[in-house]
């Protein structure tokens, strides 16, 4: 039976690959614009970094956040808003001095990685439960900084997203879970894959991952480059939720960029419908979330 499935579109994430295609959005108003075609595409979600608008770099700012968000809203668009807090956890180790925090090192307390999420009260934001090496580069989320981080989300009335690279991640979202660190009927899990050195962006992967999940649990998945369409498929097969998007696929198919984050959305409609279900709007995704409150109607100086 067909059934609405949430495509989750992630605009522009942190990675340096403004050069690689000139598309991917920078400024407050780039990502902005960006998450309102997306959203006009059929994206019920959308993932947010942000970055300096005048090097294209990651930032944290959150002046750069409040500016994105209340484009967003002023637009009336009706998108679900995630805003990442996996910023302020990657670790440089310098291997001369292994306990000196190389020049590469951006490591933040628990507060300054959620503030944007704080002030700007999102429908959702991520939250990383991994340690591991991503890419060249270990990525540091302790079980003491994931309960500090989900206590401040939760106080802010935000769902956490929990973003799970490996099989070892869920088990530790399961634990903060089973532990009550996560107070939600319904947790929601991200499922990310083909990311260097976690797990693979295969369907067996994904099965194994989906399968370890609590019960209650909703879930997405996506998968990097390449696997960004098979991941959509196969998310959608076995009963999850999908995510595309810039951040994750810089093309739409081989050798040709993506114009812009709508057309990877239209890709995910395409698959979506050609598999017999329906693509979620924002109002089905906050009912299938349990989101009561749409992101227009909060007020970000609460």
């Amino acid at each position: 039976m067909a059934r609405p499935i949430i495509i989750s579109c992630a605009v522009t994430g942190g990675a340096d690959t403004k050069g690689m295609n000139p598309n991917v959005p920078s400024t407050p108003k780039e990502i902005a614009d960006e998450v309102i075609a997306a959203h006009k595409a059929g994206a019920a979600v959308a993932h947010i970094h942000v970055r300096n608008p005048k090097t294209g770099k990651a930032s944290m700012d959150p002046v750069y956040y409040a500016d994105v968000v209340k484009r967003i809203r002023d637009a009336n668009c009706d998108v679900v808003i995630n805003l990442t807090t996996g910023p302020g956890a990657r670790l440089d180790v310098n291997i001369q001095t292994p306990l000196e925090p190389g020049p590469g090192s951006v490591m933040k307390t628990a507060e300054e990685r959620v503030i944007h999420v704080l002030e700007n009260k999102p429908d959702i934001c991520s939250l990383d439960v991994a340690t591991m090496n991503f890419g060249d580069r270990p990525m540091v989320n302790s079980p003491e900084m994931l309960e500090e981080m989900a206590s401040l989300i939760q106080s802010a009335g935000v769902k956490p997203e929990l973003e799970v690279f490996d099989v070892g991640h869920v088990s530790l979202a399961n634990h903060l879970v089973k532990t009550g660190v996560i107070k939600d009927p319904n947790p929601l899990y991200q499922l990310c894959l083909g990311i260097p050195w976690g797990a693979p962006a295969t369907a067996e992967a994904m099965t194994l991952m989906r399968n370890m999940l609590p019960e209650n649990a909703l879930w997405a998945s996506f998968g990097i480059s390449r696997f960004e369409f098979p991941m959509v498929a196969s998310a959608a097969i076995l009963g999850g939720h999908v995510r595309v998007g810039l951040e994750d696929n810089l093309y739409i198919k081989r050798g040709e960029l993506a114009s812009g984050n709508a057309q990877l959305v239209d890709r995910a409609v395409q698959i979506i419908e050609l598999l017999g279900d329906t693509v979620a709007t924002p109002a089905e995704a906050r009912d299938i979330f349990g989101i009561t409150t749409s992101n227009n109607s909060r007020n970000a100086a609460e």
